[in-house]
C-alpha cells in the first residue's frame, strides 16, 4: 500500500474529485502529532474534502490568515499555541470559521470560564473515523436530513 504524503499549508491540496452529493469543503486539520495529523487527512481527502494540514497552532493560525476554510479541526494542547488560543484569535479577528476541537484532552474549565471559545463540536481522542466524519457532515452540511421539521434547525449541544 502506497503511504499518501502529507499535505501541508505551503502546497495546495488537492483531493479525489467528490460527486455532486457532496461539495468540496475546504477543510485546515491543526495537530502537532504528525501520525494524528496524517489520519485525519487521509480520512477527510478520502471523503472528498479539500484538505490542508499545519503542525502547530501558530502555523494553524497564518494558514488562517492566509487562506479561506469552511472548517477548522484542531487539537488543544500544542506547541506555539494551543487550540484554544487559535480559537480566541479566530474570535477576535471576526472570522467566521466553524471549529471542530478533535483533543485528548477537552478543555472544559477553559470553556467554562469563557463560553465564548467554545467551539462548534468537541471530539475526545481516541475515537472511530466514523465519529469525525459525522461531526464534519453535521458541521457543514446541517440541514442535511432534518426533513423540514423546524426542530431540526436548533442548536445542537454536546
Amino acid at each position: 500500500m502506497k503511504k499518501r504524503e502529507m499535505i501541508s499549508v505551503e502546497g495546495p491540496a488537492s483531493a479525489p474529485t467528490p460527486d455532486q452529493t457532496n461539495p468540496t469543503h475546504r477543510i485546515l486539520v491543526v495537530d502537532d502529532s504528525n501520525d494524528v495529523r496524517q489520519l485525519s487527512v487521509d480520512v477527510l481527502m478520502d471523503a472528498g474534502y479539500d484538505v490542508e494540514a499545519a503542525n502547530d497552532g501558530a502555523a494553524g493560525w497564518e494558514a488562517l490568515q492566509a487562506g479561506s476554510y469552511d472548517l477548522v479541526i484542531t487539537d488543544n494542547k500544542m506547541p506555539r499555541m494551543t487550540g484554544l488560543e487559535m480559537i480566541e484569535k479566530l474570535r477576535a479577528a471576526r472570522l467566521a470559521v466553524p471549529v471542530l476541537m478533535a483533543t485528548g484532552c477537552l478543555p472544559a474549565y477553559d470553556i467554562s470560564c469563557k463560553p465564548w471559545l467554545k467551539p462548534d463540536a468537541m471530539l475526545q481522542r481516541p475515537f472511530p473515523n466514523d465519529d469525525l466524519l459525522k461531526a464534519v457532515k453535521e458541521i457543514l452540511h446541517p440541514d442535511a436530513g432534518n426533513d423540514g421539521r423546524p426542530e431540526a434547525f436548533l442548536p445542537k449541544h454536546f
